[in-house]
């Protein structure tokens, strides 16, 4: 392994036919971080989970997983919970989450599982068949499988899909407490406010390319602020004109105003003093959902 790194890929590059999914990507991930992999359907992140995962060889460059850059997709130190959930649906809860862990390796398994089933609100559903449970519960259960031979490295695809918020939260709590144990974890969603509250770095590939890659501090660093967040008051009969405005659209008792560059805040801000009172006054910093859109619409008309 290079340094302190679970996961690196150099160069790596994949076609199927004429499709290039993967374009000459280099990607490092730090031992024991949450590192979030984002891009619209389509983009290639699918295909580099899947390599990751040895599902797929990439047709040039290199991938290691925890120190190997060969193997197979049965590495008993990685665990994977995939979008497309699926479980034995004639097997009992315990039995089907001992013949997971077996599959790994891990023989006495009966403590971990007993932990995942208490910690996940489960214990009762011990002895239910799989078809039995309720989506929700199924997911709590796919999940527990996914880690209930302690991986080194989990990658998780949308784990939090069709979840209501109790549920979610559980489950995020739970990931962020196998992460403390050191286990690396790459977290692939479409849910940005989900990347931006799970993730410590985050991966952005689009038409195959690496796009993004970085802290969300550097991220958004490289996308600067251009949107303002104003109100007037209740005295103040009008807006004044606003050449350095871009857009102007009124959203609830906010006028949010896109600007060219935040430097025009501060000449928007003296025509709005000169006008009236200021009750609110804010330049919004892009959110990772903003930079994600702004990049996925360049793309479909580049």
């Amino acid at each position: 392994m290079t340094g302190n790194l679970a996961v690196r890929l150099h160069a790596v590059t994949k076609t199927f036919g004429s499709t290039l999914a993967v374009s000459n990507l280099d990607l490092e991930i730090p031992t024991g971080s949450v590192y979030g992999f984002i891009g619209p359907n389509g983009s290639g992140k699918t295909t580099t989970i899947r390599m990751i995962l040895r599902i797929f060889q990439p047709d040039s460059g290199t991938v290691e997983v925890l120190g190997a850059d060969q193997g197979d997709c049965a590495d008993n130190r990685v665990g994977y919970l995939p979008e497309e959930r699926g479980l034995y649906r004639r097997m009992k809860v315990r039995e089907l989450l001992r013949y997971y862990a077996r599959l790994k390796g891990f023989r006495n398994c009966d403590p971990e599982i007993d932990f995942w089933l208490k910690r996940l609100g489960a214990t009762d559903w011990s002895e239910r068949r799989i078809e039995s449970l309720s989506k929700g519960m199924s997911q709590k259960i796919q999940f527990i499988a996914a880690v209930v031979a302690r991986p080194q490295l989990l990658i998780l695809d949308e784990p939090f899909s069709g979840l209501d918020p109790v549920n979610l939260e559980l489950l995020r709590d739970a990931i962020l407490e196998i992460r403390a144990r050191g286990t690396t974890i790459i977290f692939s969603t479409h849910e940005m406010d989900v990347a931006e509250r799970m993730c410590e770095r985050v991966f952005m590939i689009h038409k195959g390319r690496k796009v993004l890659d970085g802290t969300l501090d550097q991220i958004r660093s490289m996308h600067p602020a251009n949107e303002l967040r104003l109100r007037m008051s209740a005295a103040t009969p009008h807006l004044p004109e606003l050449p350095e405005a871009v857009h102007t659209e009124q959203r609830g008792q906010f006028i949010h105003c896109t600007v060219a560059a935040p430097s025009h805040s501060q000449q928007i801000l003296h025509r709005l003093l000169a006008c009236g009172q200021v009750e609110h006054f804010e330049l919004l910093h892009p959110s990772l959902h903003d930079i994600f859109v702004r990049i996925a619409l360049e793309g479909a008309h580049s």
